[in-house]
């Protein structure tokens, strides 16, 4: 998978599963304070990216992670 799949990919449950605003998730938007993802959308986030990506997300990996394209970077680093 590709690193624009994988930006379409989590772009698309963002916005479809946790009903954030597309217009708000940019490469350089910061996840908690541009793009609104809480504590329990990390959850969902967590489940929906095992479902889609086939790997669990661990807590202390995601400590540095702060916007969408490091949260991409994380992701494809995990399914190369």
């Amino acid at each position: 998978m590709d690193r624009k799949e994988i930006e379409a990919k989590v772009k698309e449950f963002l916005i479809e599963d946790l009903e954030l605003e597309e217009d708000k998730i940019k490469p350089e938007a910061r996840l908690k304070e541009d793009i609104g993802i809480d504590s329990l959308d990390f959850v969902d986030i967590v489940v929906i990216v095992e479902k889609k990506f086939g790997f669990k997300i661990k807590t202390e990996e995601m400590v540095n992670i702060k916007t969408f394209s490091q949260f991409c970077d994380y992701i494809e680093q995990k399914t190369a």
